[in-house]
């Protein structure tokens, strides 16, 4: 127990010098010409450095919490401020997906094109510029490129659907229970599964991400000295090899949003924690204080 407390202690007071570091000298992890900050970045983005540090952080920033409510106030209109803009901006991918697939299959079906093509003057493919280059790609790697568009509305929805109130939840006690527990129940959701589960996805998921985008590859398991060893012969490699000749061959993006998934999630579980401890605090008069939702307009009606 005193060997934990100890370790836990070391790891906290290291979080707050590796976090000053890097804000002091940023590019030194940041100037990604330089291959050795690049390989900095890559060991450092997924390390117990970095726990420690965002552990250091978040400390700071709760304690000063608690004495100054407004301050917590304010990081919870800020987290999920952020959340609602980029769903909101995300939602529209859903909209650009439909009209791709309806501009696929009347392209398909009724022009027999088999590629879309963008030029200075180009109809449907067909250049009336002749001597000038078209940009385009087979109806396939647009037909294949909609999943793309899907994982774009799942992962940057994700804190969205959070604040919305959206999520699934699998209610066994929760809708009996009195306000303070309910926010007891939320807070400890958030502490004990989805910052957990939100670290264990980012560290799995980082390495894999840049597996697809440098040469070599860098192991989790590798130590610093072993990293910084291959950054000397480091260089950029981005994955552009889809499953299918002519397909969508950008599946690196997919490897990005998985990463950007996890970020989302710790950071709405911050934003659920920290209101979780206030409206617990302030009472039931407090309930969705500052809450932006969308209500659909008939759900307006409905309540006028």
């Amino acid at each position: 127990m005193i060997d934990a407390l100890l370790w836990l202690g070391a790891g906290l007071g290291n979080g707050f010098l590796n976090l000053f570091r890097a804000l002091s000298n940023p590019m030194a992890w940041l100037d990604w010409s330089n291959r050795e900050a690049l390989g900095r970045f890559i060991y450092y983005g997924a390390s117990k450095e970095l726990f420690f540090a965002i552990f250091a952080a978040l400390l700071v920033l709760t304690v000063v919490g608690l004495i100054r409510k407004p301050v917590m106030w304010a990081v919870v209109r800020g987290l999920e401020g952020f959340g609602n803009g980029l769903g909101r901006f995300a939602a529209w991918f859903g909209l650009i997906m439909v009209l791709q697939q309806v501009m696929i299959v009347f392209l398909q079906r009724i022009f027999r094109v088999n590629a879309i093509e963008f030029g200075p003057l180009s109809i449907f493919g067909y250049n009336l510029m002749p001597g000038t280059q078209l940009f385009g790609f087979d109806l396939q790697w647009w037909a294949e490129g909609l999943k793309f568009h899907n994982a774009v509305v799942i992962v940057l929805c994700v804190s969205y659907t959070f604040v919305q109130g959206g999520h699934v939840r699998v209610d066994l006690m929760y809708a009996n229970v009195k306000f303070r527990t309910k926010r007891v129940i939320d807070g400890l959701g958030a502490l004990l599964f989805m910052m957990p589960v939100a670290i264990i996805t980012w560290i799995y998921a980082w390495f894999f991400m840049w597996r697809h985008l440098v040469t070599p590859n860098v192991a989790a398991s590798e130590r610093f000295e072993q990293v910084m060893r291959k950054a000397n012969v480091m260089k950029w490699n981005v994955e552009t090899i889809g499953p299918s000749p002519g397909g969508f061959n950008a599946y690196f993006l997919f490897k990005i949003l998985i990463v950007m998934f996890a970020l989302l999630v710790f950071v709405q579980a911050v934003a659920v924690l920290y209101r979780a401890i206030l409206e617990w605090r302030e009472g039931p008069e407090s309930a969705d204080r500052y809450r932006d939702r969308d209500i659909l307009q008939q759900d307006a009606v409905q309540a006028h």
